[in-house]
């Protein structure tokens, strides 16, 4: 047995707060330690800057009632819609690149709004951001990269961490094209999806191993509560980053406060779970019921199509004779 298998077969499980749920995620990422720890490991590319931007905008769906009315413009009442994402936060990479990185974090895959993300995705392609180029500041469209962090697994995607990665290719010689352009750039996206529920006794061995298994969703320490788990891995004194995530983590799961934080929107998603769960089993009745009722109808109409067809029958046998 080696000195590390031996350390580790010694080392004691701790508490740690569950770094999916938003009051925890939120609270590593006010951290620009982590934050560049974690987005440089994710993009696999060394992140040197990062400026965080406001995690909330407000969408102006237009008002199709009044559109075509004689209602003066500015009289017109329009809705507004308030957004708001887990993280956001231009980026420069050790190679000088800028990006605008969005992180969605969602504990429970019914949840997710996937109508809405569209919406603040469009949003974002047309929104300029401020960036410092020799030292002098600039408005710039930057290209967007997102990160989704799952707490559920998707049903046709079985690895943990999956990059979803575009690629340039020449059409005509199917050749891989190394050059990028703004354009091209600007109108597409690279995404990350971290599906934490399939994460399970990683190796621990590259830095992507180290950090996934602190999303690992196994080994909670209360029954019917996933708000707090025990971390079973021990870090090595050179992983200073895991150490610091992971002493954050264990701060908020011993703290009462902190916990209760957690625990209240641990059992606020569960109620939106349930009331969810509901509507779905619901729907699928309605369903049911509608296929039914359609099946019922198409056999009351094929019946009435055979008698149709038996009378002009009948009637032509008649005119014949």
């Amino acid at each position: 047995m080696t000195s590390q298998e031996e350390k580790q077969k010694e080392f004691k499980p701790f508490i740690i707060a569950n770094p999916i749920y938003d009051t925890v995620f939120k609270k590593l990422m006010e951290n620009m330690r982590i934050v560049k720890f974690f987005l440089s490991v994710i993009l696999g590319r060394q992140v040197t800057a990062v400026e965080v931007l406001p995690q909330e905008f407000t969408y102006k769906d237009r008002d199709k009632k009044n559109e075509n009315d004689s209602t003066k413009k500015e009289d017109k009442i329009v809705p507004y819609s308030i957004y708001r994402i887990d993280f956001m936060a231009t980026i420069r990479t050790e190679n000088g690149e800028y990006r605008k990185i969005l992180i969605e974090v969602q504990k429970s895959l019914e949840t997710i709004d996937i109508s809405r993300f569209r919406k603040y995705l469009g949003e974002q392609y047309s929104n300029e951001n401020t960036v410092i180029i020799d030292n002098v500041e600039k408005k710039l469209t930057l290209p967007i990269t997102t990160i989704y962090i799952l707490g559920n697994k998707l049903a046709e995607i079985k690895c943990s961490c999956l990059k979803v990665e575009r690629e340039y290719t020449d059409m005509l010689t199917n050749e891989p094209v190394d050059e990028r352009d703004d354009f091209v750039e600007k109108l597409t996206h690279d995404s990350y999806i971290i599906q934490a529920g399939r994460i399970s006794d990683t190796r621990y061995v590259t830095r992507l191993e180290k950090l996934l298994s602190i999303f690992e969703q196994r080994y909670f320490v209360k029954n019917g509560s996933e708000a707090i788990k025990e971390y079973r891995y021990q870090p090595a004194a050179e992983d200073e980053e895991i150490m610091l995530i992971t002493k954050t983590l264990h701060e908020m799961g011993v703290d009462p406060e902190e916990r209760k934080r957690i625990e209240d929107e641990a059992e606020y998603i569960r109620t939106i779970d349930d009331i969810w769960g509901i509507r779905l089993r619901e729907q699928a009745k309605t369903i049911e019921e509608n296929k039914k009722t359609i099946e019922e109808k198409d056999k009351i109409i094929e019946e009435q199509a055979k008698k149709i067809a038996e009378m002009e029958h009948f009637l032509r046998n008649n005119q014949t004779e």
